[in-house]
């Protein structure tokens, strides 16, 4: 009897059986939830366009469960890069993302994977959706072999397939991005390159050079400026004297979208693309978002903003809770659900994190490796792989 009380009652909490598969963990079948619902979002705002966005947009039990998962995931990830930072395992340069997970689930959720796509060095999040594992991105922080650019790339240099980085020099992604459409036009594919870049880079020349070959040539190009409304320490209307960022194209069509709203950035990602894949040329969106941690790990980030307008944004505009609020909200989710979530993404998180402390470093030997794609072209100093290299520390 006391057996199948304890059955009873592991199948109740989401226990496992004897044979390890894993039980449902409520009382309420997938039967009770709706499949679907739909939300009014935030009309954009547009700049030589007469039609713009739906201001509704239909989610599926489904999709809700996945970007609430994708985001809460990238949050999390980012929290155990700020503590392994703090515990000085993570060295360098690390600017983290949480706070703008909206943006990077909306994008590739209004996109293929085999669009292209190209951002700064605020590139973790990225990363990640664009199929890098949580493993492999810590690992990579911490400068071990395992990681996704074997420990050598760190916090602003990962890669993965149509996905072209993290890049540190500020607004030099966004030719870049320009180039990978050109690129598209010329193999003819129908693919897009999503070109991101921050409020901070946005007064760079060579964005508007880019702006201006896009515009000519009619590239397929999604040029997006991530306002997270600080660039460094410098608020949006010190840095800019129009912050009106989605209409600095000019001549390139401009959308200004709630970047903290998941749908709203699902639905003008697709409208981008399909304007994109129609052949009109290039398109610009502007997506008001909210960093919660200073600019970097070296930037305490209350020196020039206040505690209450970040707990403000939290309290208000916070992407993932608006999800989760709007999924149990209208039945299509339970908090017990979500709460399971929660806990396996946390041991994903710590597993991960496990990895990334314990994986070696890589050899010294492997340091001039992967600079050339073969034999070098000429002698380069300091670059031979076939040199013998000697730690003097």
């Amino acid at each position: 009897m006391q057996n199948m009380l304890t059955f009873i009652s592991n199948v109740l909490r989401g226990g496992a059986s004897k044979n390890g598969a894993r039980l449902v963990g409520s009382t309420r079948s997938f039967a009770d939830f709706s499949p679907q619902a739909s939300f009014d979002i935030k009309k954009c705002e547009l700049h030589r366009l007469d039609q713009g966005p739906p201001t509704q947009a239909l989610l599926t039990r489904e999709q809700g469960l996945k970007y609430y998962r994708t985001m809460q995931t990238m949050r999390r990830m980012e929290l155990k890069a700020d503590q392994l930072y703090k515990q000085k395992i993570i060295r360098g340069f690390c600017h983290l993302y949480d706070g703008q997970e909206a943006c990077a689930v909306g994008i590739e959720a209004g996109i293929n994977p085999s669009d292209h796509l190209i951002t700064a060095y605020r590139a973790h999040g990225y990363t990640y959706t664009r199929g890098v594992s949580v493993k492999e991105i810590l690992a990579e922080l911490t400068g071990r072999r395992g990681g996704v650019a074997k420990g050598k790339g760190g916090s602003m240099h990962m890669y993965a397939k149509h996905f072209y980085g993290g890049n540190g020099i500020v607004g030099a992604q966004v030719p870049l991005g320009a180039g990978l459409a050109l690129a598209c036009q010329y193999k003819g594919n129908n693919e897009v390159c999503v070109t991101l870049y921050g409020d901070g880079a946005a007064n760079q020349g060579q964005i508007f050079e880019s702006f201006n070959m896009a515009a000519l040539w009619k590239l397929p190009c999604i040029f997006i400026c991530e306002n997270n409304k600080y660039g460094m320490g410098t608020s949006v209307e010190r840095a800019s004297a129009s912050t009106d960022y989605f209409k600095r194209g000019d001549f390139i069509p401009g959308l200004k979208v709630d970047g903290m709203d998941v749908l709203t950035v699902r639905e003008a990602t697709k409208f981008a693309a399909d304007y994109c894949r129609s052949g009109k040329g290039p398109i610009l969106m502007e997506l008001e978002t909210y960093r919660y941690h200073g600019h970097s790990m070296s930037d305490p980030g209350v020196s020039y903003r206040t505690r209450e307008e970040i707990q403000e944004v939290r309290s208000k505009s916070d992407p993932i809770s608006m999800l989760k609020d709007r999924m149990i909200s209208n039945n299509m989710a339970s908090l017990e659900e979500i709460k399971e979530i929660d806990v396996e993404i946390r041991k994903e998180i710590e597993e991960a994190a496990q990895f990334a402390t314990s994986d070696p470093e890589p050899p010294l030997e492997e340091l001039c490796n992967h600079i050339f794609y073969n034999e070098p072209p000429m002698e380069v100093r300091g670059t031979n792989p076939w040199s013998k290299l000697k730690s003097i520390s």
